[in-house]
């Protein structure tokens, strides 16, 4: 039996929705003009959902083999803020009328919007957007639902045919913003600005750019990085397309949760050899020195949002295919109206990819970098419509532009007083590793 609702102001939690309590408590944005109509229906399981994404503006949200993935468009929001895309998705569903055979649903089974920001609106050129697509085709335990939006009653509910996949064609790589040695001496500069005392920690990242013969279809590298990095949350979005280990939050029924990695070490050797890396990370007062700073950065901004916090003492060893970092998963109960994005917003930028103090290191990027971040360490991810969602920091990604034959690629990593520019720069080449691979050239 279909049940059909229309959200109104209490579609998503007692309370109100809350943007970024932070900045004068919980407020809600008028509805937009449009007014959605949202039918889900259970589907039969349709397969991988590798292999059902039917273009290349196809959205993707994928872990360890379940997730969802969207296409189309029927609303999309445009701005810099992540507190004001969380007051238009809170007029967005407070408008639509949702019509549903599964009551109540898990999270992302239902209305849901796909989005990306930038890392910093004052210094990029790049657009943040939140978008609702037409089509969401959504798997989690083993069951499949099919979610359709649309303007009118009524909309088509079938699973296009997926085009042809190709692998990108004869690469070449070329320096971005700086060459290795270039970006290896602004490192050298920001730790003679850190002994100094101007900071305590700042983020450097570098770019580089990859051009093939003929359009990169971001399927294929979504394909190479979900099959390689499964314990990553693999994304597309907009042409910003990678496999993040770090979530910046999830909420999912009123329990938050932060994974902060900070303090890194590359991955080589056998696995004996990879234990002794991960005993060595353990015992590094560099890498847990800057660990520590991330995670009290998170728990400092989660406060205002959430209750009854657990920060673990000590971090773990997360080991990946290319590196092993230390993470520590922050744990708290969301107050009633804080959404994912309300969360999001006052997360970040955090210690782990930003620095400490945080405008101190902010502006610090932008002098030393001399790039354009975009929306490279900016938060990517979903929200539903009871603000449950998951976003994670874009991180082991690429970005495409106008020319569809290019792609950005982008690394970084965390410098404190004990950093050494040759090893950072060590550090970006492994993590330039999964992309590369993404791409066919590692």
């Amino acid at each position: 039996m279909s049940v059909v609702t229309t959200m109104g102001a209490s579609g998503r939690d007692a309370g109100g929705v809350m943007s970024k309590s932070s900045l004068g408590g919980p407020h809600r944005a008028e509805p937009p003009a449009v007014r959605l109509w949202v039918r889900t229906v259970p589907v039969a399981h349709p397969g991988p959902l590798l292999e059902l994404m039917p273009h290349a503006r196809a959205f993707a949200w994928l872990h360890r083999g379940e997730g969802m993935i969207g296409w189309g468009e029927a609303a999309r929001y445009r701005s810099a803020s992540l507190a004001g895309a969380d007051q238009w998705w809170s007029g967005i569903v407070d408008n639509a009328v949702l019509i549903s055979d599964i009551q109540p649903g898990p999270p992302g089974a239902g209305l849901i919007a796909f989005g990306s920001f930038v890392f910093d609106p004052a210094h990029t050129a790049a657009e943040s957007s939140l978008v609702v697509p037409k089509t969401v085709l959504r798997i989690r335990h083993g069951r499949a639902w099919l979610t359709t939006v649309s303007r009118t009653i009524g909309q088509d509910t079938a699973i296009p045919d997926p085009a042809p996949l190709r692998m990108p064609q004869n690469l070449t790589f070329t320096d971005g913003a700086l060459s290795a040695g270039g970006w290896a001496l602004r490192v050298a500069e920001a730790v003679r600005r850190i002994t100094a005392g101007q900071l305590d920690k700042v983020v450097l990242a570098r770019d580089l750019v990859a051009v093939a013969e003929e359009d990169i279809d971001p399927r294929w590298l979504v394909r190479r990085l979900a099959e390689k990095y499964a314990r990553c949350w693999t994304f597309h979005v907009d042409g910003l397309v990678g496999a993040s280990p770090e979530m910046l939050v999830r909420r999912e029924v009123g329990l938050a949760t932060s994974r902060v990695l900070a303090g890194t070490i590359r991955r080589t050797g056998d696995g004996g050899r990879g234990r002794e890396l991960a005993a060595a990370l353990r015992r590094s007062g560099k890498d847990l020195g800057e660990h520590e700073f991330a995670v009290r950065s998170v728990a400092q901004a989660l406060a205002p949002f959430c209750l009854d916090m657990h920060v673990p003492d000590a971090p773990f060893v997360l080991g990946l295919p290319n590196v092993l970092h230390l993470a520590t998963d922050v744990t708290a109960v969301a107050k009633p109206g804080a959404s994912s994005l309300a969360l999001a917003a006052g997360l970040h930028p955090s210690a782990a990819v930003c620095g400490t103090p945080t405008d101190v290191a902010r502006s610090t990027i932008a002098e030393l970098e001399q790039m354009d971040r975009g929306r490279y360490l900016g938060p990517v991810g979903w929200v539903d419509a009871r603000g449950d969602g998951e976003w994670v920091i874009a991180l082991r990604c690429g970005q495409q532009g106008s020319d569809p034959r290019r792609i950005r690629l982008y690394a970084g990593g965390g410098i404190v007083a004990e950093s050494d520019p040759a090893e950072e720069l060590a550090e970006t080449e492994a993590k330039l590793v999964p992309m590369r691979y993404a791409l066919g050239s590692a």
